[in-house]
């Protein structure tokens, strides 16, 4: 359905890890305490976005208060720099305060996996949005869509929702996965859709937004131009984008999640792509995967969701959801991956 922009058979890549994450800590729903909330501690706490503001880390983590709809909000979570590098007092307790919550038709069953990123200015965030047909057994379409949403004066505020063409929409299960990237070719969404014919697909589509962004209320965006960045291999069974890219220089660094074919577990490998949005490698194996207790056994096992990723000096700091059930932050060395794909490129 969508034009290709990359063949897969051009990159070597093997089902193993190696698996070159240090793990920096895990933070649990216990360690979280909701401010203005009668409820001191969500249920579960997972799939955070992640940007550095002032030599602080502003998480931004999927929390549920409930499993009986299991409708997710976004908390934020404010964590100075140097105790993520402390040992000894990373992890510790900390105060949230939920920011972006299910308030409208697009995203009233659940507010899903932020990416927060900036854009020129501004902090962005780009969410799943669970739509008023999410439950309804009559309408398998549009059930998640992305949402983008920037803060201004400590506020998050719901600008777009990303829809594909109309003469398409009714083939769309569902899109998610999703940010917005500035190139030189104009703004992209990076999304993955989920089509009727039952696959899910790592696409770019191009985006026009007139004006300044900052639209008073939230407004319907028609994508276009959809192509597909890359497929799975063989042995999976369908890859989402991670976090939004680390620029390394005049290339896009991203991290890609994929489903194991047979045992359904989470991995991770690295993607590279140059200024015109073309591949040109990818780590010929998986950098990451479930090994703790904890990204091991949860709600969802044997998963690893990286959503926020920062580059820091010589290292990317990444946050990711640990097997739906915790918060986990994790360091990779910028030479040490570089040095993966520099020799798988094509």
């Amino acid at each position: 359905m969508f034009k290709k922009i990359c063949e897969i058979s051009a990159f070597k890549r093997e089902n193993k890890t190696v698996d070159i994450v240090r793990r920096l800590g895990v933070i649990t729903a216990d360690k979280i305490h909701l401010k203005k909330y009668p409820k001191d501690n969500p249920v579960t706490v997972f799939n955070p976005g992640l940007v550095l503001v002032d030599s602080e880390l502003k998480i931004y983590a999927r929390i549920v208060l409930g499993y009986f709809t299991y409708a997710s909000a976004v908390a934020e979570i404010t964590i100075p720099i140097e105790e993520v590098e402390n040992s000894n007092t990373f992890p510790g307790h900390y105060s949230a305060e939920i920011v972006v919550f299910p308030d409208n038709r697009y995203d009233i069953w659940g507010v899903e996996d932020p990416r927060v990123y900036r854009l020129d200015d501004r902090i962005l965030m780009t969410y799943c949005g669970r739509t008023v047909s999410y439950f309804d057994p009559r309408k398998r379409v549009e059930r998640t869509l992305p949402i983008t949403a920037y803060k201004e004066n400590r506020k998050w505020k719901k600008v777009y929702v990303f829809r594909m063409p109309k003469e398409t929409r009714n083939f769309v299960v569902s899109d998610k996965d999703a940010f917005l990237v500035k190139t030189k070719n104009g703004l992209k969404l990076f999304h993955r859709p989920h089509l009727k014919d039952e696959n899910f697909y790592l696409t770019i589509s191009d985006v026009d937004i007139n004006g300044e962004l900052g639209y008073d209320g939230l407004k319907e965006v028609t994508i276009r131009n959809t192509v597909l960045a890359y497929e799975p291999a063989e042995f999976e069974d369908r890859i989402g984008w991670g976090a939004s890219p680390i620029k390394i220089e005049k290339e896009y660094l991203f991290l890609i999640h994929a489903v194991d074919k047979e045992l359904k577990f989470y991995r991770v490998f690295a993607l590279l792509m140059n200024e015109d949005l073309e591949v040109v490698s990818v780590s010929p194996y998986y950098i990451m995967e479930p090994r703790e207790i904890y990204e091991v056994y949860g709600d969802r096992p044997y998963t690893i969701f990286p959503c926020g990723a920062e580059l820091i000096d010589d290292r990317i700091i990444v946050s990711y959801g640990a097997a739906d059930s915790a918060v986990g932050l994790g360091e990779i060395k910028v030479d040490e991956i570089m040095a993966i794909l520099d020799k798988n490129r094509c």
